[in-house]
């Protein structure tokens, strides 16, 4: 019978850190994919990696599913030194500050706002103030952009939860209650023509905006219970790979259920040229290719 070793459990926690953190310093997205899949791989792993590190055995790391040289190294550090120097540096490179930045809807100005307004220094303190009036008496804070921020700190914090929650992170072949990819595309595909008939609001976002222009269109709308905020990327990545009106943000919320998804176009592979929601891509896979399994059967 197949089982799960728990005692990966740290090394599982540690790559998903490594993962966020080099997203938010805006790193290559193969490279933060590189140490989701590790850790997704690892999850699934019956050996006990513990054992290998501790030989050193690194050729033998190297060999196992989405370990590489790099990652097999920091597995090797990690057990040696009761903890990641890579990981360290890492978080030594970020301030809360800059968490705060990539916050949808803050800026680096309303970041050193906040700081200095309400001396906070985590994400859960953040969300304490964004429920309790604190966060809304900041100046530049409406009730748009509190909702906004309220939406995407929730995300951030359900994952961060789950990721923590050893048992329910193994099942990985059952996605969050969502709205589902359907939907999720088909509201990108509205928003995109929305936006290019202009016929959106458009709001002016304070990254990457020196002239203060109003020019990130953005909509809000329901679908079966569920509602939805989308606007275009406006992150560093983005306006670096000129994606800034390609890649779209959707942020979902149903009672007590809220997540975010971004919907890009795919560059390569089987489904280069479509939408694809990223971190999807099997049931971006599987929603492309029903139709012509469809037209197969029917033949």
């Amino acid at each position: 019978m197949f089982v799960r070793n728990p005692l990966n459990e740290d090394i599982y926690r540690l790559l998903n850190e490594i993962a966020d953190l080099l997203d938010l310093q805006n790193a290559s997205p193969f490279r933060i994919r590189a140490y989701r899949n590790a850790a997704k791989e690892i999850a699934g792993m019956s050996g006990d990696l513990r054992s290998l590190a501790i030989k050193k055995n690194i050729r033998k790391l190297e060999s196992l599913p989405g370990i590489g040289s790099s990652i097999g190294n920091i597995i090797i550090d990690y057990y040696s030194n009761g903890s990641s120097r890579y990981l360290n540096r890492l978080r030594g490179e970020v301030s809360f500050e800059q968490i705060l930045e990539h916050i949808p809807g803050i800026g680096p100005a309303l970041a050193r706002r906040i700081m200095r307004t309400l001396n906070i220094d985590t994400m859960e303190e953040l969300e304490q103030a964004a429920y309790d009036g604190r966060l809304a008496k900041v100046p530049g804070f409406g009730r748009a952009r509190l909702h906004l921020v309220q939406m995407a700190m929730k995300g951030y914090l359900d994952r961060k939860k789950q990721l923590n929650t050893w048992q329910s992170s193994l099942d990985f072949s059952r996605r969050p209650d969502s709205p589902g990819i359907q939907i999720l595309l088909e509201i990108d595909e509205k928003y995109r023509e929305l936006a290019r008939d202009n016929q959106l609001k458009k709001i002016a976002p304070k990254r990457f905006n020196p002239e203060n222009k109003a020019w990130l269109p953005i909509w809000h709308t329901e679908r079966k219970g569920w509602h939805f905020t989308i606007l275009f990327s406006n992150t560093l990545r983005a306006h670096q790979l000129k994606k800034e009106y390609d890649w779209v943000i959707i942020y979902y919320q149903k009672e007590d259920i809220e997540g975010q998804v971004t919907v890009v176009t795919e560059t390569k592979g089987p489904l280069k040229g479509k939408r694809v929601v990223r971190g999807w891509e099997e049931e971006s896979e599987k929603y492309y290719s029903l139709p012509l399994l469809l037209e197969s059967q029917s033949d």
